[in-house]
C-alpha cells in the first residue's frame, strides 16, 4: 500500500519547502516536487497544509498506579488521544515501587502497553530506591532487547518515589557509565512534607494548599541542585515539567556554562496559571492539582514559551496522568490525598502552535523541533522519527495551521470528564 501526499509544505526542524511525500509500507520513500503516484497509491491533497513529522510526547504516565488510584487514561485512551492531536509516539514511564525490581516493573509495563497502544511508544524508567542490584539492572535494561535509554529520579514524593541526594548522585554516575540520560522531577520533597503538615495543622485542607506547600522557589532550588550534581557526575540531565521562571532560568544559566541539560515545559504550564487553585468550586480547583503546581505568576506561560523560542528550553511534554473527578475527590478533606495529574496528550501540539506560531513567537520549523525532532534527538531515535525524509518512519501529520477548535471534555478522547 502506497500513499502520496501532494502539494503540501514539508516542515522539518531546519528547513521547510514545497514538496510531495511518497510513503510505502510504513516508510517515507521519496520527498520531492511533482512525484508520480504508483498505481496502488492513495493520493492525499495537502494544499495549504503543512506536512510535518508526527509529534513525540516525551513524558506520559498512562495506566499509572499512583496515590491509591490508577490513572484513568490507559494505553488505549491515552494513545488514541495522542493520535487525535497529531502525536504519533509517546514515551511512558515505568515506575517501580520500592519493593519491585526494575526488570519486573519493565515486564509489567510491557504487558500493560503492548496489547493496547495505537501508536508507537518507548519507555523510560524511574529509579525509586538505590542499591547495587539497581545499578546492575540499569546496566541490563539499556541493552537493545529492552531499549531503555533514560532514567528518572524524583526529588519529590518523599516516602514514596523520592531518592535522597546521595542516591540521585549514584544513579547519575551509573547513567554516565552506561550512556543514559538522567531525567529529574525537581522539587524539594523534604521541605514539601513539612509544609504540608503545617498547612493541614492550620486548617488548610482544600486544593489551594497544594501550591502553598510547593512554592516555586523549591522547584528552582532543586533544579539548580540537580544541574550542579549532574555536572559533577558528568551526566546529561533532562529536567521534566519545568513549571516556573526560576527553574527555567536555572537551566538556562547552566547551559550558558556549557553543561548538558535540557528543559521540558508541559502543555498545561504553557496554557494555564495557578489562579485555578483558588476557584471556589472544589472540583474545578482539584482538576489542576499536579506537581510541580501551575505557576502563581500569570506571565509564566508566556515566559516559558519565550524561553522555548530562544532555545533556553528545548521541547514540550505533557506529564499526562489523568484522574477522574471521583478519584480526585479522594482528597476532598485533605489536599495531600488529591491524586496529582492532568491530561494534555491530545492538545499538546495545538497549544504549542497557538501559543508559539500563532502568536508570532516561533516559526513552523521551531514548532517541529519542540514537538518532535528534539525529543527524537535526545532519545536517540532521530532521524527514524522526528523528520520528513526518505528512509524515516512514515509518522506523518498533515497540519492545518489556520484551523480553530475548542478544547472540550465533550470532544476529547481522554478518559476524564473534564479538560
Amino acid at each position: 500500500m502506497s500513499i502520496l501526499i501532494k502539494n503540501g509544505t514539508v516542515v522539518n526542524d531546519d528547513t521547510m519547502f514545497k514538496a510531495d511525500v511518497l510513503i510505502k509500507d510504513g516508510k517515507i520513500v521519496e520527498v520531492g516536487p511533482n512525484l508520480n503516484a504508483p498505481g496502488d497509491a492513495q493520493v492525499l491533497d495537502a494544499k495549504d497544509r503543512y506536512v510535518i513529522p508526527g509529534g513525540i510526547d516525551p513524558h506520559t504516565h498512562l495506566q499509572m498506579p499512583f496515590m491509591g488510584a490508577t490513572a484513568a487514561d490507559d494505553f488505549v485512551s491515552g494513545t488514541q488521544a495522542a493520535v487525535a492531536g497529531g502525536t504519533t509516539m509517546v514515551i511512558d514511564f515505568i515506575i517501580p515501587s520500592r519493593t519491585m525490581p526494575p526488570l519486573v516493573a519493565y515486564q509489567q509495563w510491557r504487558e500493560w502497553a503492548d496489547p493496547k497502544v495505537v501508536c508507537d511508544y518507548g519507555l523510560s524508567m524511574a529509579i525509586t530506591y538505590w542499591g547495587p542490584d539497581v545499578a546492575k539492572e540499569m546496566e541490563e535494561v539499556v541493552k537493545p532487547e529492552y531499549g531503555i535509554n533514560s532514567f528518572k529520579f524524583f526529588l519529590a514524593y518523599k516516602d514514596y518515589f523520592m531518592v535522597e541526594d546521595d542516591e540521585f548522585y549514584q544513579g547519575m554516575l551509573t547513567c554516565s557509565k552506561i550512556g543514559a540520560v538522567a531525567r529529574v522531577h525537581a522539587e524539594n520533597g523534604s521541605v514539601i512534607k513539612e509544609r504540608c503538615k503545617a498547612l493541614l495543622a492550620a486548617g488548610v485542607t482544600g486544593p489551594e494548599g497544594h501550591p502553598q506547600s510547593r512554592p516555586e522557589e523549591l522547584e528552582a532550588e532543586a533544579t539548580n541542585r540537580a544541574c550542579m550534581m549532574a555536572t559533577q557526575a558528568n551526566c546529561p540531565l533532562y529536567v521534566v515539567h519545568v513549571m516556573s521562571k526560576g527553574s527555567a532560568k536555572a537551566i538556562a544559566s547552566h547551559r550558558q556554562k556549557g553543561h548538558v541539560v535540557f528543559g521540558e515545559p508541559i502543555a498545561a504550564g504553557l496554557a494555564l496559571d495557578g489562579s485555578h487553585y483558588y476557584n471556589p468550586d472544589w472540583n474545578h480547583a482539584a482538576q489542576y492539582v499536579m506537581s510541580p503546581p501551575l505557576s502563581r505568576n500569570p506571565n509564566t506561560p508566556d515566559i516559558l514559551m519565550d524561553m522555548l523560542a530562544a532555545g533556553e528550553l528545548h521541547l514540550i511534554g505533557t506529564d499526562n496522568c489523568t484522574f477522574t473527578l471521583k478519584q480526585k475527590q479522594m482528597g476532598l478533606k485533605d489536599f495531600t490525598k488529591i491524586p496529582n495529574g492532568v491530561n494534555g496528550i491530545e492538545d499538546r501540539m495545538s497549544i504549542a502552535w497557538e501559543r508559539g506560531v500563532h502568536k508570532g513567537k516561533i516559526d513552523p520549523m521551531k514548532f517541529v523541533s519542540i514537538t518532535s525532532a528534539m525529543a527524537a534527538k535526545i532519545f536517540n531515535i532521530y532521524p527514524q522519527k522526528g523528520r520528513i525524509a526518505a528512509g524515516s518512519d512514515a509518522d506523518v501529520v498533515i497540519w492545518n495551521g489556520n484551523a480553530s477548535r475548542v478544547i472540550s471534555k465533550d470532544t476529547h478522547h481522554h478518559a476524564s470528564e473534564y479538560n
